[in-house]
């Protein structure tokens, strides 16, 4: 460890370098002071203002230059899972503790304006729909409930068979979410129906392609840990416990297993795409954060539907289920995936997020410490 002085504050550096094609290029700066036990999730606001959770009802909001401007911590002292920002009103921010949600007025972080308790089992994530109309919240139970933000009621309550770990709401259509839980399922819902409108067991998948390494997927099954959804809002990503990476793109009322690699050798904790274009940011339990450029695997697919279309029907690599039966899907054989950048950042990853600071993109990434790691991206 070492001290470094910048313009406002002293910030605590660690000696965390980034490694592209194997040549160290910077370090990270740690967000200090902020929280006194391990930071468990993150969000960044429309408005550049980042907010972290932690453990024993830690909150703590931080401006761009990395100082904390406000802290609280909330009733019970249950740990804050997730939190997420309001994209409308970005003052308003969603917290999960327990299995509590709290509505927050950033402006004066204070006792909540609002509490939910709608969930029985502690809260993983949290998801606004960006018309700002509904909330929804997945638990240890399997449940997600989703709040009509107007009533104040719960107006959906879905369901996996085992924890449900992420849940993400598309961009531009408020309506519609995907999820994925321990039980291996990710699941596409459309909230004017109780059923999902498809579905896909990972573990199947894996077993269908009867791959040399068919037999480890029991010793280390797929369990499925994260989603991010693309801005486009058709595709969207899921890492899971095996290591890998799963790229899935929705088509109408289903989607489609569109690609996959193995991106850590250890349970791949977050995935989160950057706002524009086709950028991943994966962090694992192996303590690498990964950065993924997509666009020749995924933008050349969109400029012909109807090859799409007979490419999909002439493969059947990944699995999907509807209705309980097993139908084949399609998969596509790309070149190797390999990283555009590495962090080796030696922790395991909790949380993602990004933020514009100072004029350039940033990862920062929270870990099993009280701080908060920030690390410079590559402009796209």
């Amino acid at each position: 460890m070492r001290f470094c002085c910048n313009d406002t504050h002293n910030h605590l550096i660690q000696d965390s370098f980034l490694f592209v094609s194997g040549c160290p290029c910077s370090m990270a700066a740690q967000w200090s002071g902020g929280h006194s036990c391990s930071v468990l999730c993150l969000a960044v606001s429309t408005e550049g203002l980042v907010a972290s959770g932690a453990e024993r009802g830690e909150l703590a909001l931080w401006d761009g230059a990395g100082s904390a401007v406000a802290q609280l911590r909330l009733p019970q002292a249950e740990d804050v899972t997730s939190v997420v920002f309001s994209a409308r009103r970005p003052s308003t921010l969603y917290t999960a503790h327990g299995e509590t949600i709290s509505v927050l007025d950033v402006r004066s972080l204070q006792e909540p304006l609002q509490r939910f308790h709608v969930n029985e089992e502690e809260i993983n994530c949290l998801s606004v729909n960006d018309a700002d109309s509904l909330l929804a919240a997945a638990d240890d139970s399997g449940a997600i409930k989703v709040v009509d933000l107007e009533s104040k009621k719960v107006s959906r309550s879905l369901r996996h068979s085992n924890i449900c770990s992420s849940v993400a709401f598309r961009p531009q259509r408020p309506q519609s979410l995907v999820s994925c839980g321990l039980d291996m399922q990710v699941m596409l819902w459309n909230l004017q129906k109780v059923r999902p409108l498809w579905s896909t067991n990972l573990q199947e998948c894996e077993m269908e392609e009867e791959s040399p390494q068919s037999a480890g997927q029991f010793f280390n099954p797929p369990l499925a840990h994260s989603l991010s959804v693309a801005s486009c809002g058709n595709i969207f990503s899921c890492g899971a416990q095996d290591g890998k990476v799963r790229i899935f793109r929705v088509t109408g009322a289903r989607f489609e297993h569109e690609l996959e690699f193995q991106a850590h050798s250890l349970g791949v904790s977050q995935v989160l795409f950057m706002p524009e274009g086709y950028w991943l940011l994966s962090g694992g339990n192996d303590g690498k954060v990964l950065l993924w450029d997509l666009s020749s695997s995924l933008g050349k697919q969109q400029k012909s539907p109807a090859k799409s279309l007979h490419r999909k029907k002439a493969q059947a690599a990944a699995c999907s289920r509807k209705d309980g039966k097993l139908n084949k899907a399609a998969s596509n054989e790309h070149p190797a995936v390999v990283p555009k950048l590495s962090i080796e950042h030696g922790e395991k990853v909790n949380w993602l997020s990004c933020a514009e600071i100072k004029g350039s993109r940033r990862v920062l990434v929270a870990d099993q410490s009280s701080s908060v790691s920030v690390y410079p991206l590559p402009e796209p």
